[in-house]
């Protein structure tokens, strides 16, 4: 399913990306300034390491990359029927994360 679901998200986001306030909140924090550009690229080089299917808000799911200088990025998106919506984007902490940061550390 994964796949499958990265092949929607993309083509979605060859349509139109929609970043929700969340996102843009997030993405202009003086610390880590995310561009637009890195979130394409995440979007259409990176992988999907969490789906959520469940969602109650839609399918959605959690994808990582590398943007700038190689910086890892997740970046949580949505398709819908017109746009790829990017409901939010951030630097994932070591401190959550696992090394690789593909898998959520163990609390």
């Amino acid at each position: 399913m994964t796949e499958e679901y990265l092949d929607i998200v993309r083509e979605k986001a060859k349509q139109k990306l929609l970043f929700l306030p969340h996102a843009i909140r997030q993405m202009n924090h003086p610390e880590r300034m995310i561009n637009v550009l890195e979130v394409r690229k995440v979007i259409f080089e990176g992988e999907i390491i969490e789906d959520y299917a469940e969602d109650s808000r839609g399918h959605s799911c959690l994808m990582l990359g590398f943007g700038d200088e190689g910086r890892p990025l997740h970046i949580v998106c949505a398709p819908k029927d017109e746009y790829l919506a990017i409901i939010t984007a951030y630097i994932p902490s070591e401190d959550e994360w696992n090394k690789g940061f593909r898998t959520r550390r163990k609390k």
